[in-house]
């Protein structure tokens, strides 16, 4: 068995969104086996486990990750992340990655996959609320697939705003109250809130939407009118009802499973599509397992390992 290293050192972004965008694909085409994520509450935080079966990659295993909102202050990252890959021959673990910083990128990727099918427009300007691990995921992701002009930024700490805006120097950035960020072509939440921040009123026709902050039930991030407005697309329809943005929508009657325009692996196979240019658009990521295998079949090409007995 080996354990992975530094998995994201190195690792393409554009080759991430490929791979990405393919197991989307096959989730759409009904040839992959993930049941949903399992949520076990902590004092402080939870953990999941997310198991899969990706065939076309000849890969299986499970994700383990945390949320602790708390744990910046002890130094922490809020997200934690182990892989262990089984080999699907014998059910053999073959390999334990480091999959902390290969979960931002998967979810980056996740939403740069949204982006390139739902955007209606390949030149955006991009809105981006929260200036977490997650919010530089998203614009680093997008910007491989499209051209962004300029970045509007919102955050609670006018510093970590500061350094978000130093880390993309190449794009003209400028901080704004929420409403100001809301007015652009793609907006990306990534916040952990558990009321509304972004208001239906302020989001103008045509614009898409990745809400990708509310990955557990009770969080969420948009107005529920604004659900209402638009097509949502999901990554997996039983876990975007459970923890997805529209959990809380749908537990108090507001939103319907029904309502539930199409998966994005149904869009990224063409079943599924915007339906009008002036529309809204909004992707609701939770995050998939199939996502992990994609990411961990690459980063056990290129990553560091060292080699561990087992059994």
């Amino acid at each position: 068995m080996q354990y992975f290293t530094d998995t994201d050192m190195g690792l393409d972004l554009s080759l991430v969104n490929l791979a990405v965008e393919s197991a989307f694909s096959d989730h759409g085409k009904g040839l992959v086996l993930m049941p949903p994520k399992v949520y076990v509450t902590l004092p402080e935080g939870d953990f999941r486990t997310m198991p899969a079966y990706l065939p076309s990659l000849s890969i299986a295993g499970v994700k383990i990750v945390n949320v602790h909102p708390g744990n910046p202050q002890k130094g922490l990252p809020t997200v934690m992340a182990l892989t262990v890959i089984l080999d699907i021959s014998t059910g053999e673990p073959v390999a334990v990655i480091n999959a902390t910083r290969l979960t931002d990128m998967r979810t980056g990727a996740a939403g740069a996959i949204a982006a390139k099918y739902l955007s209606s427009k390949k030149e955006i300007t991009l809105g981006v609320v929260g200036t977490g691990r997650q919010a530089e995921a998203q614009v680093a992701a997008i910007s491989r697939e499209l051209k962004i002009r300029d970045i509007k930024v919102w955050g609670c700490n006018p510093e970590h705003v500061r350094k978000f805006a130093d880390r993309f120097m190449e794009y003209p950035c400028s901080s704004g109250s929420l409403e100001r960020v809301c007015d652009c072509d793609l907006l990306v939440t990534t916040t952990p809130s558990r009321s509304p921040l972004v208001q239906a009123e302020w989001i103008h026709e045509g614009t898409h939407i990745n809400a990708i902050g509310a990955d557990a039930p009770g969080k969420e991030e948009l107005d529920p009118a604004l659900l209402k407005r638009a097509q949502v697309f999901v990554d997996d329809p039983a876990q975007a009802v459970h923890s997805g943005e529209i959990n809380v929508p749908i537990s108090q009657g507001i939103f319907r499973k029904s309502d539930i325009a199409g998966t994005l692996g149904e869009v990224v196979i063409g079943r599924k599509k915007r339906e009008r240019k002036e529309g809204i658009t909004i992707f609701d990521s939770t995050g998939l397992a199939i996502q992990d295998l994609a990411i961990a079949h690459i980063a056990m090409q290129q990553g560091k390992k060292i080699d561990l007995p087992f059994p």
